[in-house]
């Protein structure tokens, strides 16, 4: 062992584990074929000495800088954080540091500032959400500079890189029809921000299930929200202080409808009885809220690992000038959760 205050080296580990320098390295960097055996001695040598790789060392030697960049485009919210937690465990598990960056899509520097990270930080890899998934610039940038890079949930350039998504639209359009099967023919629609693909996709989906069954979707019963809990209040306040009102109202996420649920019981009336709301992603506040929201339930923790896998099984491969064609592209299950924010249809609704 090493005397005194000096710090125990991958030589020290080598020598107590009885392996080699190159072995002790594909430890720490997690590369693959390393026997269990081998993997075991190294790890409860690196623990009896107190070892810590250097992550400078190790960057400069791999030619890698183990960061892999998350940007995104909101302030925060649900959706932002879970996606987070589950890269920073997944990188974490794979030896990599995630840099989370958030940056403004319709900035007129927008270019210049993702350039300066992916130069100044070497990033060996990139996971974008919306609505920078769509930003065009950032995009280019990061093609010009060679960073691989994988998208969650776009709506543009479907091939140009791997991406993860649910099916927004189909959801959407199955969330419309289970409140058409309560007998709802009167049903307004709160949008998303008008930046996120998914906002978009999920009004598509209500309008297709509102055609299916030969109902008109009203203009007055359509606002523009922003994904935030302040705009769904908006929205509802003006769609419910209207002469003839819905009987049931979908919000484009869970915030929104957490809003339209306040509103509703601030002007006494009744959810479900009066009114039925609906929302999207299952967030927390979808059983925080009451009654519990009926929503569809995003399966975003597992996007974002889905996300994870594909960017560093490339970037560990990156030798590989370019993807495989076609390009990667995942698709997971969502799931309806009924619960009681809905019902059916009151003939008073709309008195």
């Amino acid at each position: 062992m090493k005397s005194g205050n000096a710090k125990p080296t991958i030589m020290d580990v080598a020598r107590l584990a009885e392996v080699s320098m190159k072995t002790v390295s594909r430890v720490i960097n997690k590369e693959p074929n390393v026997r269990d055996e081998l993997r075991e001695r190294v790890t409860q040598a690196a623990t009896m000495l107190g070892y810590r790789p250097n992550f400078s060392a190790r960057s400069l030697a791999g030619m890698r800088s183990f960061l892999i960049g998350y940007l995104f485009g909101d302030p925060g919210g649900d959706y932002t954080h879970r996606v987070q937690v589950s890269l920073l465990n997944r990188c974490r598990e794979a030896g990599y540091h995630l840099l989370v960056e958030q940056i403004d899509a319709e900035a007129d520097d927008v270019a210049e500032r993702t350039l300066a990270l992916v130069s100044q930080l070497r990033l060996d890899g990139v996971i974008l959400t919306a609505p920078i998934t769509d930003q065009r610039d950032v995009l280019r940038v990061l093609d010009g500079a060679g960073v691989p890079y994988v998208r969650i949930a776009p709506d543009i350039d479907s091939d140009r890189s791997p991406q993860v998504r649910i099916d927004d639209l189909g959801a959407a359009r199955e969330l419309t029809e289970h409140l058409i099967g309560l007998g709802h023919r009167e049903i307004g629609f709160i949008k998303g921000d008008p930046w996120h693909a998914a906002g978009r996709l999920r009004f598509e989906g209500f309008r297709s299930g509102m055609q299916a069954h030969g109902l008109s979707v009203r203009d007055e019963w359509i606002e523009q929200g922003l994904f935030s809990y302040v705009s769904g209040v908006e929205c509802a306040r003006r769609m419910l202080q209207r002469e003839h009102r819905p009987s049931a109202i979908m919000a484009s996420n869970d915030d929104m409808a957490a809003g339209v649920i306040a509103v509703a019981h601030g002007f006494n009336i009744r959810v479900p009885e009066q009114l039925s709301v609906v929302g999207f992603d299952d967030a927390p506040i979808a059983q925080i809220v009451w009654p519990a929201l009926t929503t569809v339930r995003q399966p975003i923790g597992r996007m974002a690992d889905a996300a994870a896998e594909i960017l560093l099984a490339r970037v560990v491969g990156k030798s590989d000038p370019a993807w495989p064609k076609p390009m990667p592209r995942r698709e997971l299950e969502y799931e309806l959760m009924l619960r009681a924010s809905t019902a059916a249809v009151a003939v008073a609704a709309s008195a």
